[in-house]
């Protein structure tokens, strides 16, 4: 970088610092990109019946406040005691499965939903999946 300044670039310099006017925020478009209407909810700890109580709560508080898209995260279901239970279904005993079967046969929930990301449930890999809601009308 050269030390020396033009005529023209001192001149702007100036000119800049001396107005009134106010610099746009590059960051104004990520700022409104933050305050999308999203929530998330964390279900670790919960039995199947508290999770599901809990989920039909929020999912109804999200959707009658206008909330876009709701995180939910339930774990990998990886340290679920469960596992070693052979009476109990392996899969539907662990809220990463069973929340998501629970909303989507729940009628009075499905219809304030849009979408849920049933490839985010599937993946061995995540611990959590998105669902995208309704507006009121």
């Amino acid at each position: 970088m050269t030390d020396k300044l033009s005529d023209k670039d001192k001149k702007d310099w100036q000119n800049f610092i001396s107005s009134s006017e106010k610099v746009e925020s590059k960051d104004k478009d990520i700022l409104i990109k933050r305050t999308v209407n999203e929530k998330s909810i964390d279900l670790h700890g919960y039995t199947l019946e508290e999770a599901n109580k809990k989920i039909s709560d929020f999912i109804n508080l999200c959707y009658f406040n206008g909330v876009k898209k709701i995180n939910i995260i339930t774990g990998k279901g990886m340290r679920s005691k469960n596992l070693d239970n052979p009476y109990q279904s392996k899969d539907l005993s662990i809220l990463k499965y069973s929340v998501p079967e629970y909303i989507k046969n729940n009628s009075y929930l499905m219809k304030k939903i849009i979408k849920i990301d049933f490839d985010s449930v599937n993946s061995p890999s995540k611990g959590n999946f998105d669902i995208y809601l309704k507006s009121i009308k």
